[in-house]
């Protein structure tokens, strides 16, 4: 009989679909965490505090914080082969540690809402860029563009609906027949649109500015707020917390260990997040605009720099293609987690849970982006439904907390040991024990404790 706590067996061959190779699982993953917060959120949080010292900040999260967490969720998921809330059961049976999973659930629910949404206006977006209807005019007439879109019902409601069928669509045909052949190709034509658009960006007259700002670290700026936010930001940009890459962990074998993958989706998000910052400082220093204003950034400042470019709509076609191509793989990645956890705990068959998921999250939706128009007079605490559901409910609660959570039951519940085996099976990096014990134990418990208090104290 196996001992309480010690890891569950892997799940029968053939009974859970399985991603078809290495780099088909890392590209997923990639795609997962590679979304609005690498376009918007990034080049905001660089310019909020300081330019290249952030950076610098941010990359040692990852490297510290980020990538045990990381590495957590995979484990959990491909020691158990199944989604966050079964696999807590199946390793801590009889305890209430499954509710952390559920927590997660409800997160991700939630998230998917409102990116959802915001995933449709760049699908809009890039018609409105096809169509030529940015060209010639001035930042007012863009920011008047924007309004009216956001104001208007049909609009916003449209495009999140074809935003989450196309989501549905991709998450129904499972991991091999949707999700792998949709980011198989997805993930190396984002990168290619990525490097061109940053390239022809560089090379602009008057980005030097925005370079040396971007690469130049001055570190006398650091203070506790900064190292606050650029650990806050590798946890955002990793997408780790709710335990959505839970699921993508139990569709893998054990060929590879879990820190040759770990690093490769690390890797991959940090150079897609460092590339479109190459896009956005060099243009905005080149225009005289601010790139630190979070949202307006994307559909109201961007779309001024291209109206005034030499083939301006032709750039802001592929801008808005490749950020379509990134929220997509995200909001796939997020239904994929919300649709494991029904077909495992509710045993719904896939296509009829998915569709039930996308009607609920539809219906979530709705709400978050009305708030912008004939809902802006409803507010929750003072805070639009958006703006409370983004920046309160899952930025600043469910999501670290979520994370803290998962760490101290790495560390000091489940007990490293029983994971570390889990993460080095197969070829590839290892990773030293004394190291991860360390980690998940003390350092990244506290770190992100400080995160959560930080996000908490913000909010009054």
């Amino acid at each position: 009989m196996r001992k309480e706590n010690s890891p569950a067996p892997p799940a029968p061959p053939g009974e859970r679909e399985q991603f078809g190779s290495r780099i088909a699982f890392v590209l997923a993953s990639m795609g997962g965490a590679i979304g609005l917060g690498n376009v918007w959120k990034f080049p905001y949080m660089v310019g909020r505090y300081g330019g290249a010292a952030f950076i610098v900040v941010y990359m040692i999260a990852l490297l510290v914080i980020g990538a045990p967490v990381l590495m957590a969720e995979f484990a959990i998921g491909r020691n158990t082969g199944a989604s966050y809330t079964s696999a807590l059961k199946k390793l801590l049976p009889g305890t209430k540690w499954y509710l952390l999973g559920i927590i997660g659930t409800i997160a991700l629910a939630l998230t998917l809402g409102f990116y959802g949404g915001i995933a449709g206006w760049t699908l809009a977006y890039l018609l409105k860029s096809v169509t030529g209807q940015f060209a010639g005019m001035s930042a007012e007439q863009v920011g008047g563009v924007f309004g009216e879109f956001i104001a208007n019902p049909s609009q916003v409601i449209f495009w999140l609906a074809l935003m989450l069928f196309i989501t549905t669509f991709v998450v129904i045909r499972g991991v091999k027949g949707g999700i792998e052949k949709v980011c198989n190709v997805l993930l190396p034509v984002l990168f290619v649109m990525i490097i061109f658009l940053a390239v022809r960006s560089i090379i602009m007259p008057g980005s030097g500015a925005g370079l040396e700002f971007y690469l130049m670290p001055k570190f006398n700026e650091l203070n506790g707020e900064t190292i606050v936010a650029g650990v806050g930001q590798a946890l955002f940009t990793l997408g780790v917390g709710a335990g959505n890459l839970v699921i993508y962990g139990s569709y893998l074998d054990r060929k590879k260990s879990l820190t040759s993958s770990t690093v490769m989706v690390g890797l991959g998000d940090t150079l897609a997040a460092i590339l479109f910052g190459f896009i956005i400082f060099p243009a905005c220093a080149s225009f005289g605009i601010e790139a630190g204003m979070g949202p307006p950034l994307v559909f109201i400042t961007l779309p001024t720099i291209f109206a005034q470019m030499k083939f301006g709509m032709v750039f802001a076609t592929i801008f808005f293609l490749l950020l379509s191509f990134a929220c997509l793989t995200s909001t796939i990645c997020i239904m994929e987690a919300i649709v494991g956890y029904v077909v495992d705990e509710w045993k719904v068959e896939r296509k009829k849970a998915t569709i039930g998921v996308a009607a609920f999250v539809f219906a979530i939706g709705v709400l978050m982006m009305l708030s912008f128009g004939v809902l802006s007079g409803v507010s929750i605490f003072g805070r639009s439904i958006f703006d409370f559901t983004n920046d309160v409910l899952v930025s600043a609660i469910l999501l670290p907390l979520g994370a803290l959570l998962m760490i101290i039951l790495v560390g000091w519940v489940i007990k490293p040991d029983k994971l570390l085996e889990e993460i080095n099976i197969g070829d590839g990096i290892k990773i030293n024990s004394a190291l991860f014990k360390v980690l998940v134990k003390y350092i990244v418990p506290i770190l992100i404790a400080a995160v959560f208090i930080q996000l908490v104290i913000n909010l009054f």
